[in-house]
């Protein structure tokens, strides 16, 4: 009957020492790495120009304490393109991701950019773009062209 009550309690001790190791680990993993931190995650360009420079920026810092890799920034559709720093930013520094947005679709814009990284986290991060692009100017000629009244 010793025997099995001993047994039992080595039992219980090595789960509890188990159980408070993976808890510890656990909790390491999510404060150790990259981390990434944006000064900004939506960019409002309010109303524009129809042709308007669309290109807006989003800074970010690596919070983490081990490189930050980001490995992919894609645009929700093909008239939102993303540019990223292809090399790993060290903890502590700063970067930034460029959006182009092609303004010469008239009408609301409510586009996402998806960064994908190694950061704890947030490892799929969304970024947003809204505003409105205004119709494309008319070529000058006035509308009714009838010309003065005799």
């Amino acid at each position: 009957m010793k025997n099995i009550f001993f047994t039992l309690m080595v039992l219980f001790g090595t789960s509890v020492a188990t159980n408070v190791m993976f808890a510890q680990t656990a909790g390491q993993t999510v404060d150790n790495g990259a981390k990434i931190s944006f000064t900004k995650e939506t960019h409002d360009y309010g109303t524009v120009k129809n042709g308007a420079d669309g290109t807006c920026t989003f800074e970010f810092k690596n919070t983490g304490n081990a490189p930050l890799i980001i490995s992919n920034a894609k645009g929700s559709c093909g008239c939102t393109v993303p540019t990223w720093p292809k090399e790993p930013i060290a903890p502590g520094a700063k970067g930034v991701i460029t959006v182009k947005y092609d303004t010469k679709r008239p009408g609301p814009i409510n586009k996402n950019v998806t960064i994908t990284s190694n950061a704890v986290n947030e490892p799929n991060m969304i970024l947003r773009i809204k505003g409105n692009v205004l119709p494309a100017p008319e070529d000058g000629t006035p509308v009714n062209n009838a010309g003065p009244a005799n």
